[in-house]
Parts: C-alpha cells; structure tokens; sequence
C-alpha cells in the first residue's frame, strides 16, 4: 500500500507539497460545495478537504480510506489537533474498506459502558487514549531492555509449562496429554528459575515475562500480567535499589518528562502500617493515622476497654455535612474489615457530637479532641481492636476521603522504598506461620536469630516500590544458605516429604555452591497504569479480562470438545 507519510507528521514545513495518507474516516461533515474528512490513523488526525468538482465515493465513519491531496496552511487553526495548522486538499479519494455502523463512540470521550467496549475491544483499541496508553506501555519496555542491558543484564527466558509450587496464590493447572493425571502450572511468577540462574553463574539476569495467577480480581489485576523480572548475583540491598532507582527515573524523564529525585527514601513496613494505615501508602497528602489507645481505653465503652490498639483518623472541614447515611456507609466499611461498627465523633461548634459520648466523661472527650489535634467542623472516625487490621481499615477510609475531597494533585508521583517486613505473617485463628512474601526471602541479620525461638519478631529482608499509593514492585534478597532454607520450610509447616516433591530439584542445586543474591519484579501493568494516569489496569492491556476473568470478546473459557477431554484423561463431572 503507497503511502508517503504519516498523518501527525505534517507541519506547515510541508505545504505544497503532494502526500498520499492512508487510515480511518473519523468523521464527515459535508457542507454542500466542500466535505471535510478528519482522517485518523495510528499517529493522530488530519483534515482532509474536499473541494466541490472532485469525484468523492460514498464515504462514513470507519470508512478505511487513501487519500492523494496537496498540503495546505489552514486559514483558521484548529488548536485541538496537532496538525490544526494545516489541512491537506484532496485531489483523489479511494475506498479500501467499508464499515458497519459502529456500536459505540471511537473516540477520547466515549459514551460506551465497559463491558460493551471489552467486546468490542478491536474497535476500543482505535481510540487515541488507548493508543498512547499503550506507546507508553511498550516505551516502558524499550527503556527496559536498554537501561538493564547497557547494565550488564541478560535477557533469559524461563519455562511457561512449570512445576506447581506454593508462591501465595492459585496456580493455572495444565494437564498432561503424555502423561494422564499429571499436571504443569503456568508460572505465578519465574522466582525459582531465576534464583536457579544465579546459581548458573550469570550474575545479571532480566526478562518480560509473563506471569499466571488464578485469583480474584480487581481494578489493578488481572489473571495474567507481565513482569519486568531481574536477579542479581553478589550486589546488596543498597546497589539493588540504586540500580533499580536509575531505571525508574529513566521511565519517568523519558515518557512523562518528569525528574524523580533519587535516592527514594525508605520507609520501614511498621512505620507505614502504623502512620498510613498500609503497607502501599499513598504520601502525596497527609491525613496521619493518631494512636488513642491511652485516651479511649479507661472509658466505659468494651470494645475500647478491651482493645489491643485504637487508632484515630480526624478527617478535616467534614463534620458538618456527615449525614446518618454517610454513617451508616462508614460503618459498612468498617464491617469489611471484620468491625463490628465504627467510632463516629463530629466537632461542632456547640461541642462533640457522638453516639458513643454516653460511655465517656467531658475530660475523655477533651483529651481525644487535643490528642488528635482537632478543630471545629473535623470529623474524627475511631476504631478499635488488634493494631493491623485497625490500621488497614482507616488506611482504606484515608484514601477513600483523599479521592473525595480533592486532596491528590494530578499529575503528581511520590515515590518510596518500603522496607522491613516481616518475614512471616501468623494466623490468629491456628497460629500458623505464611510467608509474607515468598518462602525464599531472606531474614535480616539483625533479627535471624529470632527464627528459633519467635519467628512473628523476624524481619525480611524485602523492598516494595510504591508510586502513589500502589506497589509498583517488590523483590528481596534471597536465601542462599540450605540449613536456613529448610528451616523456613519447617517454620511453614512443610513436612520433608512437600520439600522435595514441591522444591527438591531447587533445594538439590544449593548443594553445588550458592552465590548471594537478590532481585525484584516490577508489575509492568501497574508501572504503565501510573504513568498514563489511569486507575484501571484494563486501560494499559490490548485485550484484556473482565472482573470475572472472561473475555467478552472472544467468550473465553469455553468448554472444550469432549475428543480433547479423552485425549488428556479428564472427564468433566457435572
């Protein structure tokens, strides 16, 4: 197909000159003596200009379309387009393709629900937002191979047909046609293949590559997802994070033209629980979480005599327009984090208002006012209970408040190292231990000892990149000892027996010499999500899954023939 050009490249450096373009009609207004056509293709729109005498077919929106014309300077210039200053005066017009009548608006600004654009997702993907978004996506990447390669990493791919291991969510399964009964899992992630490469002696390892978890979704997840993956042989936590700080500041400069200060700070995984109210907090605002454990607890009110930790959010200006709706809807909340209700307290002008003042005397209420530094016309929401969950539910209700009352500037990124983990986290109900991250992850020195004798003190030695308010990435340093291995493995309730049939092959190469060693994972969705400027992660994927990990367009999953189901050896019981 002749073309000279693309659209967007045009500029008044190109009149009188002859072009030939190519893309979609993108809209048509046909004015009797002139039609105007606003071509679009990958790059942008152009007004194309049809002067009366010019044999014109029959053309409408979708239409694919050739256009031969000279390059012209607009008499008035339209400021919305790039290419506003000029127009392109057509001599000859060709039809390549005719369009339906589309089902939705292809345009920035649609009037299409989500479901129905999912559907129709070839045509959603013609929209210029969706486009950029993901240009921006694959710069990513570019930048990726470049920056990891110029420093001395190798691009090594790693199996996709994998054994199913423990790494925190549920595996995809696939069934053997070779060998009935027996299963592959796609790759949760490649961490036991690239911890396996350092052991491999390549030092510096990097891939794109593309991970499966089966879990619930969300706005930022998605069944399947790419990471940005790397390990590294012989370098600490300091030379990990300074190298991985130099790609993100490229990513930053290169597409949105934005400097990130660096060295990010660091900020240890309790201080984030305990200020922020998570362990991803969004710092581009303030909103401190205030510990009144000392305040509330000789009230007369159980649940406060009771509780391990009661936490406050004094929620600014609020107070006044926080209806009984509004407090039945926080209590609602509260109740999805397990809380029976939620501590209500208005500063007015006539004093504090609250259902809860009968439990409490007039010095509790002043001493809860002053301690939380409120003012009049601030709303202060309490909870009480043990001091994690406490926390992660007034975090939920500060980010709740900060997107309603404008409190976030746009086009703002605050980012940080959120480090010092724990190592395990406990389950109140049996007292069972899980990795907070992975069962690889390395303890700190400080606190390895405690692995004997009270494993909930034992911090890792772990780092999550968080840009506003999202992990972005995460990665620690790594086991390499064998003895400190299998007693992690034991601390989790493995048996010797889940060792070797679910980590053997892995455990067997420690005994062939191990170097030091650690890495990270950047979400290449979540990273591409932030730098568009989007919330959904739907945005920044070609052609992704809904909420119920369907694709509306193809319809997938579907059941499979029953001639596929006796080849592997499965029958479906209904």
């Amino acid at each position: 197909m002749e073309r000279s050009c693309y659209n967007a490249e045009l500029s008044l450096d190109n009149v009188g000159q002859e072009v030939i373009l190519v893309g979609w009609v993108a809209k048509k207004r046909n004015l009797g003596s002139l039609l105007f056509i606003d071509l679009r293709d990958r790059s942008g729109i152009v007004q194309i200009t049809v002067n009366e005498g010019v044999n014109v077919p029959e053309v409408k929106n979708e239409y694919v379309i050739s256009v031969k014309g000279k390059v012209a300077k607009k008499d008035v210039e339209n400021k919305n387009l790039k290419t506003g200053k000029i127009e392109v005066i057509a001599s000859q017009i060709k039809v390549l393709s005719k369009a339906k009548t589309t089902p939705m608006i292809i345009a920035d600004e649609t009037d299409a629900l989500e479901d129905l654009r999912l559907k129709y997702r070839y045509l959603d993907l013609r929209r210029p937002s969706l486009q950029a978004n993901l240009r921006k996506r694959a710069k990513i990447v570019s930048i990726a191979h470049d920056y990891f390669d110029k420093n001395g990493f190798i691009e090594v791919e790693t199996p996709c047909l994998t054994l199913s291991t423990p790494e925190g969510a549920r595996d995809y399964i696939v069934p053997s046609r070779i060998t009935h009964g027996a299963f592959y899992a796609l790759p949760q992630s490649p961490q036991l293949f690239k911890q396996l490469l350092m052991i491999g002696g390549f030092e510096r390892y990097y891939q794109i590559a593309r991970c499966f978890r089966d879990e619930d979704l969300r706005q930022d997840r998605q069944p399947e997802f790419t990471q940005i993956d790397l390990e590294m042989s012989f370098l600490d936590q300091d030379q990990i994070l300074t190298i991985m700080e130099g790609f993100l500041k490229r990513v930053f400069k290169e597409i949105n033209g934005v400097d990130i200060k660096t060295p990010l700070r660091r900020m240890p995984y309790a201080e984030a629980v305990d200020v922020y109210g998570s362990d991803k907090p969004d710092t581009r605002f303030e909103l401190h979480l205030k510990d009144v454990t000392d305040v509330l607890k000789s009230t007369e009110f159980n649940s406060y005599k009771e509780a391990e930790c009661i936490k406050a959010l004094v929620i600014p200006g609020v107070a006044g327009e926080t209806s009984r709706k509004v407090i039945d809807n926080l209590t609602l909340e509260a109740k999805k984090f397990g809380f029976g209700g939620i501590g209500v307290y208005k500063v007015l002008d006539t004093g504090v208002e609250s259902s809860l003042l009968k439990f409490m005397n007039e010095e509790q209420v002043s001493k809860l006012v002053s301690k939380v530094s409120a003012s009049k016309g601030d709303l202060i929401l309490v909870l009480a209970g043990k001091h994690d969950p406490v926390c992660f539910a007034l975090g939920a209700l500060r980010n709740q408040y900060a997107r309603k009352l404008g409190y976030i500037k746009p086009n703002t990124y605050d980012l940080l190292w959120v480090v010092d983990f724990p190592l395990f986290e406990k389950d109140l109900n049996d007292g069972s231990y899980k990795p907070l991250h992975h069962p690889f992850t390395r303890p700190t020195p400080e606190t390895a000892k405690y692995l004997d004798s009270d494993p909930s003190k034992v911090l890792s030695a772990a780092y999550d990149i968080v840009i506003n308010g999202y992990e972005a990435g995460g990665g620690s340093l790594r086991i390499y000892d064998q003895d400190m291995q299998n007693k992690v493995f034991n601390i989790l309730g493995f048996s010797d027996e889940d060792i070797v049939r679910k980590f053997g092959y892995f455990i067997k190469a420690f005994e062939y010499g191990t170097p030091p060693h650690g890495g990270i994972a950047f979400g290449l969705e979540r990273l591409s999500m932030i730098v568009c400027g989007t919330d959904n992660i739907r945005d920044v994927i070609a052609f992704p899954k809904n909420l119920k990990a369907v694709c509306p367009m193809s319809s997938a999953p579907q059941k499979v023939d029953e001639d596929q189901l006796k080849d592997l050896g499965i029958k479906i019981e209904e």
